[in-house]
């Protein structure tokens, strides 16, 4: 399969992903036009489309697009059905889709119905996970986008994570306020800086990697720990991820 990225709107990726044949799927078009371009330019022959939640800079082009090809076949969670959705999918059920299978599963936090779609090593993860950070909580509650992310921190090491936003350089700020001294999150701030310095994609990212650069993912780990402790003394993890949060919204 030959994963590729349509960037749209300010910082949005739609993601295309192709067999050798071009057939192909594609992931929350929030706009029509770039996708339609990538299309003709690569000969893709659409199938089907996956929706992770119904913000609208993930669902606004799936209109025009099934206009285009009225064969398609648009999979989405409950709350996308008024967007286009034809085949609703939940927790637990999996999606057949150009000889591959696709797991999907609940993600909670961002909005209550958000759902994110794995077939090794691919996982399409919308606004939950992004590099460096996570989604903002629009609908669901903090416990609920901790579980979320420990879902896909379960995942394969070699996990390739398609997020829907280029984030990774404000994130990374935000982790070095909160650990300034760490290793792990200082590389990977040179890294980003100097892809974004060149307006180079700072994905997909590898999930190993990203337990290590993301502060979300680590809230079990001791030097976070003793810096939130600085602050406030918080005994659970989940706990310790609203705290970073809260941190992060007002950043």
């Amino acid at each position: 399969m030959n994963l590729n990225s349509i960037p749209a709107f300010q910082d949005n990726y739609i993601w295309v992903l192709s067999n050798n044949e071009g057939r192909c799927l594609i992931v929350d078009p929030g706009d029509a036009k770039p996708v339609l371009d990538a299309i003709a330019e690569h000969h893709w022959q659409p199938e089907a489309i996956l929706l992770t939640h119904h913000h609208q800079d993930h669902v606004g082009g799936v209109e025009e697009l099934c206009e285009h090809f009225p064969n398609i076949v648009v999979y989405g969670p409950a709350e996308t059905q008024d967007k286009g959705t034809t085949h609703v999918v939940k927790d637990g059920e999996t999606a057949f889709i150009l000889g591959h299978e696709f797991s999907v599963f609940a993600t909670p936090g961002h909005t209550l119905g958000h759902i994110c779609y794995f077939s090794h090593p691919y996982l399409f993860c919308g606004d939950t996970l992004f590099s460096g950070g996570c989604g903002r909580l629009f609908e669901g509650t903090a416990l609920q986008m901790y579980q979320s992310l420990k879902k896909i921190c379960a995942l394969p090491d070699d996990t390739l994570v398609c997020s829907a936003h280029e984030y990774t350089l404000s994130n990374i700020k935000f982790a070095l306020s909160i650990l300034p001294h760490d290793s792990f999150i200082n590389e990977y701030y040179r890294k980003v800086n100097e892809l974004r310095a060149k307006n180079q994609m700072t994905l997909p990212v590898i999930l190993k990697n990203e337990r290590q650069n993301n502060i979300f993912l680590r809230t079990e780990d001791i030097d976070l720990i003793n810096e939130i402790n600085k602050e406030t003394i918080l005994q659970h993890p989940e706990e310790r991820f609203a705290w970073l949060r809260s941190k992060k919204d007002r950043f």
